[in-house]
């Protein structure tokens, strides 16, 4: 058992990620087992899920004539256009059914703000709208995290680089993490990360 002050944070493993969703990413399901077995060794474990009002501004859907993974400006900068995804109650906002959920300790729902999309665990895109998790943890004497899930180079890599900014030490399993790499956004984040002083490992 790790010790009290780290936590696990499982990111967004929810069916629209996985095979045959939405915004499937490769291999996302793959990543389920271990990651139910990795929650045995912490004794806090939280799990976020994207949850999306129906035609929230960061969907394709809601731009006529754009295309999915176009970029267009928002009020609070640019933004990846994406199929609609993890839309609140759908089949496709749930967890993937083989995850563990009973471990969870806060189950974190993000990207609600329909005009505002949410990538981190920790702020939302404006970059200064909070989810409140920060607090959640320092609450808890928490000052390590260890992070997985979908996807490595979106929301896996924004909840880090936000958790190293706060001045929590960070980890994340890439080996239990699944990308998208949209035009060289894997290296790009993994870039980030590494500089950051996020841990990255196997």
């Amino acid at each position: 058992m790790r010790p009290a002050s780290e936590a696990l944070i499982v990111i967004d493993l929810q069916a629209d990620f996985c095979p045959g969703g939405a915004l499937a990413v490769a291999g996302g399901d793959g990543i389920v087992l271990p990651l139910n077995a990795l929650m045995d060794e912490f004794a806090t474990v939280v799990l976020t899920q994207d949850w999306h009002p129906a035609g929230h501004r960061s969907f394709a859907s809601s731009h006529p004539g754009q295309a999915v993974f176009a970029t267009v400006t928002l009020p609070y900068g640019p933004q990846t256009l994406w199929p609609d995804h993890c839309v609140q109650g759908t089949a496709g906002a749930a967890f993937h059914p083989g995850l563990r959920t009973d471990p969870a300790a806060l189950i974190l729902r993000k990207g609600m703000n329909p005009g505002v999309d949410s990538y981190s665990a920790f702020f939302e895109n404006d970059r200064r709208t909070p989810t409140g998790l920060a607090g959640w943890l320092a609450d808890r004497g928490i000052t390590a995290l260890t992070l997985a899930g979908l996807a490595t180079d979106f929301c896996v890599a924004f909840s880090a680089l936000d958790a190293a900014r706060l001045g929590l030490a960070v980890t994340v399993r890439e080996g239990l993490s699944r990308a998208i790499d949209l035009d060289g956004s894997l290296a790009a984040r993994r870039r980030a990360m590494a500089a950051a002083g996020v841990v990255l490992a196997p």
